[in-house]
């Protein structure tokens, strides 16, 4: 049975789409049937930027056993050196307001 549920964050970015880069300010993060992945269902991530209209997105779908691939191996590059104090210098960059939803 499909739920349906959908985690959306916001995030800060780019991603390369056709024709060229967007900004991406929202991920949406679900796991359901996928449109052209070859599985019954799939991790699909839609990195989206709602002020640029419905086609500024990019798309991913991904089998449950890539997905955990690529949880890993971005938990292992964000354990760097150089992203770790990136990730402090950007908390303390936040507004107390936005500091309390990154918690």
């Amino acid at each position: 049975m499909c739920t349906w549920m959908t985690e959306q964050i916001g995030i800060a970015g780019a991603a390369r789409g056709v024709p060229d880069w967007l900004k991406v300010k929202r991920a949406n993060v679900f796991y359901d049937h996928p449109v052209s992945a070859p599985y019954d269902h799939a991790l699909i991530i839609d990195f989206v930027d709602p002020d640029a209209g419905v086609g500024a997105r990019v798309g991913v779908e991904l089998s449950a056993a890539s997905a955990w691939e690529l949880v890993r191996a971005i938990t292992a590059a964000l354990e760097s050196p150089e992203a770790q104090a990136d990730l402090v210098a950007e908390r303390q960059a936040l507004m107390p307001s936005e500091q309390e939803t990154l918690s």
